[in-house]
């Protein structure tokens, strides 16, 4: 059984779907009416940038999603059968929208639509209360977890991301961060990295950006997806529109259950993975899941 994997925020690079874009007509015509909806040149700043645009929350989660459907268009026209024998598939965070593209839930225009209100509601919530996000490496979730709440005197802290073994990701406030960071130094040099994103996502302090993502959804149609697709929030495959329009919701504000959710479709009997989109992070988090695991890199 095939699993189509597709990234989230973070896998952006400048440069990406620039070579689809002039190889492949389908490719060109996603960035092509993608600008048309957004009202800017979605492929100028994939191709060259500058990175600080690129990095901006509410231009980097359409251009994630574009470039991630540009790649999955070039995999349709060099191997078709791979796409024929897919049965489920997911994406991490904003991935999630790109996956339900995939399988039919969401239009194409309506996914660019409802990705570009998601974006710009996250910034917004992000630069009205500083934070961030950082990878705690080398130790099991309630080892985090311990960290988290000793850090917590300084702020808002959550953990955000259960990505695989050895590598979960806590959001919060700026200050509760840097509290976590020292607590990790004074324990033993536990590492750390910081994520290059705009704010605290995933936590309570995405608040309203969830209530704008529900209005923007409220105003786009979703469909049964032809095959199921697996939520980020409960690491369960969904088909019932409603339950998805629901779960997208509340993923603002929820932790990631990425392990979970693949350690779920290897479960279901998938054996086969394809990463489809910018960036191999997803390939390396499987690895660590699964050393054997077998996952073939669709590149945008």
């Amino acid at each position: 059984m095939t699993a189509f994997l597709f990234p989230g925020q973070g896998a952006q690079a400048v440069g990406m779907g620039h070579a689809l874009y002039g190889t492949l007509p389908a490719a060109k015509a996603l960035f092509d009416r993608a600008a048309e909806i957004l009202g800017y040149d979605l492929l100028a700043v994939c191709a060259t940038g500058p990175v600080e645009r690129l990095n901006a929350t509410d231009v980097s989660q359409p251009a994630i999603l574009v470039a991630s459907l540009a790649a999955l268009e070039h995999l349709k026209a060099e191997t078709p059968a791979a796409v024929e024998a897919v049965t489920a598939t997911a994406g991490l965070s904003l991935g999630e929208y790109t996956a339900l593209v995939f399988a039919g839930a969401l239009s194409f225009d309506d996914a660019v639509r409802v990705v570009q209100a998601r974006g710009a509601a996250m910034q917004a919530a992000a630069e009205a209360t500083p934070g961030g996000m950082a990878a705690v490496l080398g130790l099991e979730v309630p080892e985090v977890e311990s960290l988290v709440a000793d850090a917590r005197s300084a702020g808002l802290l959550e953990v955000a991301n259960l990505l695989c073994p050895g590598n979960t990701v806590v959001s919060g406030a700026t200050a509760a961060i840097d509290k976590l960071e020292q607590l990790c130094q004074e324990r033993g040099g536990i590492r750390t990295a910081r994520l290059a994103v705009a704010g605290a996502f995933h936590t309570a302090l995405m608040k309203p950006a969830d209530e704008k993502l529900a209005a923007a959804l409220a105003a786009a149609t979703v469909s049964t997806p032809r095959i199921p697709v697996w939520s980020n929030v409960d690491a369960q495959p969904h088909t019932d529109p409603a339950e998805i329009k629901q779960l997208l919701v509340k993923q603002v504000l929820s932790p990631v259950r990425w392990e979970d959710t693949v350690r779920g479709l290897m479960a279901a009997g998938v054996d086969k993975f394809y990463e489809i989109g910018p960036g191999r992070v997803l390939a390396g988090l499987l690895k660590r899941v699964q050393r054997k695991a077998d996952i073939t890199n669709v590149a945008a």
